[in-house]
Formats: C-alpha cells, sequence, structure tokens
C-alpha cells in the first residue's frame, strides 16, 4: 500500500478526466487518496450545477463507488479539528481538517492560494496543484502514468478517446504542463 496519503479537495473531483486519472493512479498505489464526506457533498453540488442535466443519482453513485474501491480513503472525524484551523476563507477550514485527521502529506486542489504556507507548513502538509502533483506522478513512475493513460482512454466510450484526447481534456480540467508533457511521452 502507498504510504504518501493525498487529500482531494472537490475541485480535483469535478472534472472526470481529471478526478479519474488521479484515482487511477491511486489504484496503482503512487499515492493513498483520502477524502471526506463534506468534500463528496461539495463536488457533488458543483457538478450537479455544471451539469444539471446528470440525474443525482448518477453523481451520488460516483462517488459511492469511489468509497467502495478506496475503503480506507474516507476520513471521519474531522470536525473537533476544524475550528483550530485560521484561513482566509473559513469554508475550506473543513479540508485542513480533514487532512490533519486522515495524516495526509499533502492536499491536491486547484485553489493552492487558499491554503497559505504558514498555515498548512507547521501541520506537514504541503499544497499540491493538480497540475503539479501529476507531473509529480509522471516524474517518479513515467510508465505507470503513461499505462494508465491508454487504459483511461480506452475505457472511455461517450465518446471514445485516445490518449492524446484524453491529454487535451486535462489540459482543459487544469492540467496543461502534465497534459503537454504526457503528450509528448506517448
Amino acid at each position: 500500500m502507498a504510504r504518501y496519503a493525498v487529500l482531494l479537495d472537490a475541485c480535483v473531483l469535478v472534472p472526470i478526466a481529471l478526478a479519474d486519472t488521479l484515482l487511477r493512479i491511486a489504484e496503482r498505489d503512487l499515492y493513498r487518496p483520502l477524502w471526506s464526506a463534506r468534500i463528496f457533498t461539495e463536488a457533488t453540488d458543483a457538478i450537479s450545477e455544471i451539469h444539471p442535466d446528470i440525474p443525482p443519482e448518477h453523481v451520488r453513485a460516483r462517488f459511492v463507488a469511489m468509497d467502495e474501491a478506496f475503503e480506507d480513503a474516507r476520513v471521519e472525524r474531522w470536525e473537533g479539528i476544524e475550528a483550530t484551523v485560521t484561513l482566509p476563507d473559513p469554508d475550506d477550514r473543513h479540508v485542513v481538517a480533514a487532512a490533519v485527521r486522515g495524516r495526509a502529506d499533502a492536499i491536491v486542489t486547484a485553489n493552492v492560494r487558499d491554503y497559505p504556507t504558514e498555515v498548512v507548513q507547521p501541520l506537514h502538509i504541503e499544497v499540491i496543484h493538480p497540475d503539479d502533483f501529476l507531473l509529480d506522478q509522471l516524474d517518479l513512475a513515467p510508465r505507470v502514468v503513461l499505462d494508465v493513460l491508454r487504459e483511461q482512454a480506452g475505457h472511455t466510450r461517450r465518446p471514445a478517446l485516445t490518449p492524446v484526447d484524453l491529454t487535451a481534456r486535462l489540459a482543459r480540467a487544469g492540467a496543461p504542463r502534465f497534459a503537454n508533457e504526457a503528450r509528448r511521452l506517448i
């Protein structure tokens, strides 16, 4: 089992291509994913707002499947820690609290600025943008990550995607440098 634990913020779970890539890499034991029920609620609400045509039960099923696939990923009992966290946006405190409770090494979020270094560094938590995180994974295990992208593209049906098509989606989902590097290596 991977020892490097990463709390995935709601914003990286909303774009399906990005979430799928992150989770497939976790399945290969390159890191251990973490999340909380509140993160799932935020992601569910965002997906429903962006894609009102997707039935809510389909959105919920996605997160149920994630919990089933990663039985030890859900962080619970973080609420008591939340009040001790000071952030520019109090609505983000639950993310840091869950990361602390889950003993995360990092938080992967597109909203890096919402988590000031002076708050998370003393907690020994790194805050990483998904583009940087995926580049790190590509550096650490290039063959595994490229295999993940090929597999992911091969399983995408509506519409069918090539690995290069998938990298374009990942670029639009917030990982443009990773997409460019992966495209170069494919």
